[in-house]
């Protein structure tokens, strides 16, 4: 179940978090992973560790929101592993303010990262993908990380949730697009999970973070928060041929919270 074989991933984002956890269990399954992001020193690290656990990773310089590092990025996927199979648009930014406090500036920065970026990885990996899918048994899979807050408003983080939002649609217009040249195309939509992302939010309202800890697990249905490996596991499901029959879809990984 949820084999990637012999597939090649790029990854946005993949030097921490859900990022990272996504690539290491990419890799655990057979994938071989291009990490890109713009923490350097933490990128080459996690791609270390993969390698040392037996996996097959490398990893690039990656500015989302540039398309020459794209560019970049599917050029090293090429020449090291092949070509492109999967596309992991994980990276983003976050921040935490009403709208009558948000700059300009903010705007700008989220539009770049969380809407830009997807953009830009969907542009220029997908040329690569549609030629790897024609052979691929199954076709070739982009996955995109969006948000609860791409599905529900957000009193706190409002224009985030514009552009996860964004993401949402835009998923769904990749999986219309490309469907008959065999790429699939999916959202995922995670919850709080315990990343410095996930923290940030957590500490947004000043209190001890202990405390917003306990806050945010009780709101919780399933009663805890959300870990990086649960929004891994399914992105390599998404990611993998047992999923073959499925784009379009959004998948809410937030243990319940938008059941409520």
């Amino acid at each position: 179940m949820n084999r990637v074989d012999g597939k090649v991933a790029i990854v946005s984002g993949g030097a921490r978090g859900i990022g990272g956890e996504s690539a290491r269990r990419l890799a655990e399954h057979g994938a071989k992973v291009i990490i890109g992001d713009v923490l350097d020193a933490e990128g080459t690290a996690t791609a270390t560790a993969i390698r040392d656990a037996g996996g097959e990773a490398t990893f690039v310089h990656l500015d989302v929101t540039k398309a020459a590092a794209w560019e970049n990025a599917v050029a090293l996927a090429v020449k090291n592993y092949g070509g492109v199979d999967i596309l992991l648009n994980n990276a983003g930014a976050y921040i935490t303010k009403p709208i009558l406090e948000t700059t300009q500036e903010d705007f700008a920065l989220l539009v770049a990262v969380n809407l830009e970026g997807v953009f830009l990885g969907t542009k220029i990996c997908a040329p690569e993908m549609i030629r790897r899918a024609q052979t691929a048994a199954v076709g070739s899979a982009i996955v995109n990380i969006s948000s609860v807050a791409g599905l529900v408003g957000s009193r706190n983080s409002p224009v985030y949730s514009m552009t996860k939002g964004g993401v949402r649609l835009f998923t769904k217009s990749t999986a219309l697009e490309f469907a008959k040249r065999r790429v699939r195309c999916n959202s995922v939509h995670p919850g709080l999970i315990d990343t410095p992302m996930g923290n940030l939010a957590m500490t947004r309202a000043g209190t001890g973070n202990n405390e917003m800890r306990e806050l945010f697990a009780k709101s919780h249905p399933i009663g805890r928060i959300g870990e990086p490996r649960d929004i891994a596991a399914a992105v390599v499901f998404l990611s993998s041929d047992d999923a073959a029959f499925i784009t379009g879809a959004e998948f809410a990984v937030d243990g319940g919270v938008t059941a409520q």
